[in-house]
């Protein structure tokens, strides 16, 4: 039996490690213990995205994902500069290519400036040609301000600290059942006064360990993320991030296109379900996580909502000629040579038993636990506002 502490923290991503130095700088005497089932932090969500740090423009204003990547994005920026984390400046676009996306383009602007998006404007054919050559649109919104990163590297450097505060951080610990203030591994059993529940991918398995009712009804359904990349002779079409308006009738924001801090170039994601939740290939699945997909209500539903949609992913996901016509309303110069294929991620997305896909960061309690149930982009980029939310909450947990 593990000794007692006042916080045990599930999950080993750049939430649970935010939450974690959140904890210990509010509480610098607290014994903190993390656990992680993989063999080193930031293995998922954390470490395959494309290192964006979000200005916050999509957001709805007064959400969580508004409050906190506006917050977090602060202190991300601010973390990594006192760190020595590298960081690269780049200007953002969102552009529109056909009048029908107009409206949508004037409300996401109108969205960013509720949202005190730094300098955001919205700039016609030419001003689009200064910034991104290459690029043909009718209108775009410009964003100067936007930043990209390394989040494994944050994650490292938030490990080092955390284990030089006295965090106790345990890796290749996968938790199997959690009884009041116990929770269980394969090795052993550890005692907290307060649990939270960081786990990414599985944070609805999580949950249903500590539900005494049917009080926990969404899943987690995992679309897998896929990108190619730039050849090297022709990333000199892509200076920083150009975007698409987003289909409002989706949770996803489109291929685009990113340069990296590498100085790579990405084209994606698409947003194609996957058959595992951490289905990285196209061949991967997972009998448990099908079965349990299958056998939920709100995956039908959600099913007969967007199947039109899931169809065109589906084949954008087998067809590189269909991914390639989507990144050249952005870039048409762009040729089918030019895309190399890419790595891809996993993005876990509560969909209620109805089948609607949860728009905003969902955090729940009960009892002495903690759930970070919904957070998908931009967690990352609001990892620390997120983390010091939790380590607030936690204080209320009796």
């Amino acid at each position: 039996m593990k000794h007692n502490y006042e916080y045990l923290i599930i999950g080993a991503g750049i939430v649970g490690l935010a939450t974690a130095y959140q904890l210990k700088k509010q509480s610098p005497k607290a014994s903190i213990c993390l656990l992680e089932k993989e063999k080193k932090e930031a293995c998922h969500q954390t470490g395959n995205n494309s290192g964006v740090v979000h200005s916050g423009v999509y957001y709805k204003p007064g959400s969580h994902k508004a409050r906190n990547c506006k917050e977090g994005r602060l202190e991300l920026l601010t973390f990594c500069n006192e760190y020595g984390i590298p960081l690269k400046q780049l200007s953002k676009l969102i552009v529109a290519t056909e009048t029908c996306e107009l409206a949508k383009l004037h409300e996401i602007f109108a969205r960013g400036q509720a949202n005190e998006v730094a300098e955001i404007s919205l700039i016609g054919p030419q001003g689009i040609k200064d910034i991104e050559p290459y690029v043909n649109a009718i209108e775009a919104i410009h964003i100067p301000h936007c930043f990209v990163i390394n989040y494994k590297q944050v994650a490292k450097r938030l490990v080092e600290i955390l284990q030089r505060e006295a965090v106790e951080i345990y890796f290749g610990e996968q938790v199997i059942d959690i009884r009041d203030h116990e929770v269980t591994t394969q090795h052993g059993s550890y005692l907290a006064k307060t649990i939270i529940n960081c786990s990414g991918l599985f944070s609805d398995r999580i949950a249903r360990l500590t539900s005494s009712n049917t009080q926990y009804e969404q899943q987690i359904l995992p679309f897998r993320g896929e990108y190619y990349e730039l050849k090297e002779d022709r990333r000199y079409l892509v200076n920083g991030l150009i975007y698409p308006v987003p289909d409002p009738k989706f949770p996803f924001l489109g291929v685009h296109l990113t340069r990296m801090i590498d100085g790579k170039v990405e084209a994606g994601p698409n947003a194609v379900l996957a058959y595992s939740r951490e289905g990285y290939k196209k061949t991967d699945v997972n009998i448990r996580d099908l079965q349990e997909m299958l056998s939920y209500p709100g995956f039908w539903q959600m099913a007969r909502r967007y199947w039109k949609i899931g169809i065109k992913e589906l084949y954008r996901s087998f067809s590189k000629k269909a991914f390639l016509r989507d990144l050249q309303r952005l870039v048409p110069a762009l040729q089918e040579q030019d895309l190399l294929p890419g790595g891809a991620g996993i993005r876990a997305q509560v969909v209620t038993k109805e089948g609607l896909m949860l728009d905003d960061f969902s955090f729940t309690r009960e009892g002495r636990v903690l759930h970070v149930l919904n957070a998908p982009s931009p967690a990352a980029t609001a990892s620390f506002s997120i983390g010091r939310q939790i380590a607030s909450l936690s204080r209320d947990v009796v």
